[in-house]
C-alpha cells in the first residue's frame, strides 16, 4: 500500500511560485485513510492546498483539455506552480499543480486535486497501459461539516465535468484507492 500511495503522490517537483494565496493566508489541510481497493492495506494521507488554482488557470486547463487532449493538458499541468503538497504517513511530501472546489447545494463542497506522476525507467522503456494515464487525480467529497469521502487514482483518464466545468476522474465510481474519513482541518503554516 506505501508503495502504491507513494506512487501516486509522485508529481515533478516544481519550483515554488509566490502567487497570492485564494485560501485566506492559511493553508487548508485535509486528512484521509487510504485504503487500496485492488491490493488491500491502508495509509494515513494528508494533503496540504497553500493556494486554490485560478479561474484563469481552471479556464486554461479545461481549454487545452477540449481542444488539444490530454497529452498538451499534461504539458499545462505541469508548468502551472506549486499549489500544495500530498504526503502519505508522514513521509516526503509531492507537490501538486492544481486545487479546485465547487461549492455543493448542501453546503459541502466537491474538491478536484490534480498533478502529473512520475513515470519510472521501467514503464517509459516498456510502454505498459498505464503510460496512457499520467495523471494523479483526487477527488474529495466533503458536507458542510467539512467530512466525508474520496478517491484518488495515481494513472487515470480524465475527463470534464460540463455542468461544474472542472476537470475530474473519468468514471468517480470504480477508482482503485478510496479515501475515508476525509476531515478538513486547518494547516499550520
Amino acid at each position: 500500500m506505501k508503495t502504491l500511495i507513494a506512487l501516486a503522490m509522485a508529481g515533478v517537483a516544481a519550483a515554488a511560485v509566490v502567487v497570492t494565496a485564494q485560501t485566506n493566508g492559511v493553508p487548508e489541510r485535509f486528512s484521509a485513510m487510504a485504503v487500496n481497493m485492488n491490493r488491500g492495506g491502508t495509509a494515513r494521507v494528508d494533503i496540504t492546498v497553500n493556494r486554490w488554482s485560478t479561474e484563469a488557470e481552471r479556464t486554461r486547463l479545461l481549454t487545452t483539455l477540449r481542444e488539444k487532449g490530454p497529452e498538451k493538458l499534461l504539458d499545462a499541468l505541469q508548468h502551472l506552480p506549486r499549489v500544495g503538497y500530498i504526503q502519505s504517513n508522514g513521509g516526503l511530501g509531492y507537490d501538486l499543480h492544481y486545487a479546485h472546489r465547487v461549492k455543493g447545494q448542501d453546503g459541502g463542497e466537491r474538491v478536484v486535486i490534480a498533478t502529473d506522476r512520475r513515470i519510472g525507467y521501467w514503464e517509459a522503456a516498456n510502454q505498459p497501459r498505464s503510460i496512457n494515464y499520467p495523471f494523479t487525480i483526487i477527488e474529495l467529497r466533503l458536507n458542510a461539516d467539512g467530512e466525508g469521502e474520496g478517491k484518488m487514482s495515481l494513472a487515470t483518464k480524465i475527463t470534464e465535468d460540463k455542468d461544474k466545468q472542472i476537470i475530474t476522474l473519468e468514471n468517480y465510481e470504480i477508482q482503485p484507492v478510496l479515501l475515508q474519513s476525509v476531515k478538513r482541518e486547518r494547516a499550520s503554516q
